[in-house]
């Protein structure tokens, strides 16, 4: 059978007050019975020797029997529960009133005799004549004869009248009371006990009872959607310390406010509010971290279809011109060969770079990307980009422009990472920027950093497009493919350099992307 914990403590609990309870009862029996017996060997220390001193028991010739018996019938008459006996020096038994089977001893230790005239704490148990193996409170004292120790006078004080008339409860009524008294405490202390026990629990309960019915899922559904449009924000436009060169230079110099959220967390209670706290906590977590599992599973699903879908044409088309090749290399003439060579060409290249760009994010998203940290100069590495780009510009008939607030200073990072990234954004930027448009390149220092615009004069990002730009790699519903690897790749390499790149609106611009690179120390 199985408890539960409350029932589990209150059993403990029970169990620890009956033993204290019957502890408590046994030293209550024990401690009335030492006071009981303290009192009457108390009260009837000197018997023994005010019948010495005034009775004649013995003379020159000793013990007189017929005296003897007489004193000691008249005093048990007088009180029934003393038994009066005569001991010689080594405390054999010379004299007694008892009939004669009712001896269990012929001698009595005087140790205890000795030890109660020299003036011993009472009370003294002496042994019992009337039981092989009983001690009783008792009275002594030495009887002498001529001036010469004859022996003792030897007083059982509660002696088997006694004992037969508390057998019968006669003598227990303020016992019985005192016990009563210890079992009606016990009983309130246990009911007072369950009922703390049931209230202290009531808390780990209703927490046991939230553990038991914690659905991960319901968690994870009952959280607000996340907020993504905090990667996508827009940037004033305030007035620039050096006058920039450019739209896109004068907005690069604002920087959005960051909110310091309050905390509302309160300090716990008791360790039981504590445990609660950390359980919702952990809740929150898990539900977070199942419904940043469930995207990216999604995330990855989409990549899948879409780099399916990416592949297929290209390798359709390049199958095609091949086999066209192929089957009709003997009719073809030159020029449509050459041509039919030059679209394989460019397809084989499409397909290649698609999977460049596939291992290069495997790589990155895997841990397997270590950047090197060095200090380089930004504005050199932007006209390096720009050189690289200059004939793919010239054949979309887009300017290449470069806007530098005041001087820039040297930055810390992965130079080939960085080229990386700065060659994806402008890569992008010409291919959606329409002819006779502009792609801008904005540096503008910070205290601590450089901050680096991307901008395009294209038809930007519709806003339903905007969520999860930098994660979901592909969205093929809208006019604008919505970053693709690209993008996902700039955002995996500026993560590695504890940066990241954010979506911004610039006046006269189409899109436009922001990062920072931290300043090289000197």
């Amino acid at each position: 059978m199985k408890f539960t914990l409350t029932q589990r403590l209150s059993l403990v609990f029970a169990l620890l007050l009956l033993v204290c309870s019957g502890t408590s009862a046994w030293l209550q029996v024990r401690a009335t019975r030492m006071h009981e017996l303290e009192v009457a060997q108390g009260l009837s220390r000197d018997l023994a020797g005010h019948i010495a001193r005034n009775a004649q028991l013995m003379d020159a010739g000793g013990l007189k029997p017929d005296a003897v018996r007489r004193l000691f019938g008249q005093l048990m008459a007088v009180n029934p529960s003393v038994e009066v006996y005569l001991l010689d020096n080594d405390g054999r038994i010379t004299g007694h009133a008892a009939p004669a089977d009712r001896l269990r001893r012929e001698r009595v230790d005087l140790a205890p005799v000795r030890r109660l005239l020299a003036g011993g704490r009472l009370p003294i148990l002496g042994d019992d004549p009337r039981s092989a193996d009983g001690r009783k409170v008792f009275s002594a004292a030495p009887l002498r004869v001529d001036g010469r120790d004859a022996g003792y006078v030897y007083v059982v004080l509660l002696g088997e009248a006694h004992d037969r008339l508390a057998a019968r409860g006669a003598t227990g009524a303020a016992l019985d009371l005192a016990l009563w008294s210890i079992g009606l405490v016990a009983l309130l202390c246990l009911l007072a006990g369950l009922a703390a026990f049931a209230l202290i629990t009531r808390p780990l309960r209703r927490l046991a009872e939230t553990m038991r019915q914690f659905d991960p899922d319901d968690a994870a559904a009952a959280l607000p959607a996340a907020d993504t449009s905090a990667a996508v924000t827009s940037a004033a436009v305030p007035p620039a310390a050096v006058p920039p060169a450019s739209p896109v230079a004068a907005a690069a110099g604002a920087s959005p406010p960051i909110a310091a959220e309050p905390s509302t967390r309160g300090a716990a209670r008791d360790e039981i509010a504590v445990l609660d706290g950390a359980f919702r906590q952990m809740t929150g977590r898990l539900a977070e971290q199942l419904r940043a599992l469930t995207r990216q599973d999604q995330e990855r699903r989409e990549l899948i279809a879409n780099i399916s879908h990416d592949l297929r044409t290209p390798l359709a088309s390049l199958h095609g011109y091949l086999e066209t090749l192929a089957l009709k290399d003997d009719t073809l003439a030159p020029a449509e060969r050459r041509r039919y060579l030059g679209i394989a060409l460019d397809q084989s290249r499409n397909v290649g770079a698609l999977a460049q760009s596939l291992f290069e994010l495997a790589r990155l998203e895997y841990g397997f990307v270590k950047p090197e940290p060095e200090a380089f100069s930004l504005t050199d590495l932007v006209q390096d980009v720009f050189q690289k780009l200059e004939l793919a510009a010239q054949a979309r008939q887009v300017e290449l422009r470069a806007a530098f607030a005041g001087p820039i200073p040297p930055v810390r990072g992965d130079l080939g990472l960085i080229e990386r990234v700065l060659t994806n954004l402008l890569d992008n930027a010409l291919r959606h920027a329409p002819a006779g448009g502009r792609v801008e390149v904005a540096l503008v220092p910070h205290a601590q950093a450089v901050e680096a615009t991307v901008a395009d004069t294209g038809p930007g990002i519709a806003p339903e497009l905007r969520e999860g730009l930098f994660h979901r790699p592909f969205d093929v519903g809208g006019a604008r493919r919505a970053g693709g690897l690209g993008l996902r790749i700039v955002h995996s390499i500026l993560q590695l350099h504890g940066s990241a790149i954010r979506l911004v609106d610039l006046p006269g611009y189409g899109a436009a992307f922001r990062f920072e690179l931290p300043a090289a120390r000197d």
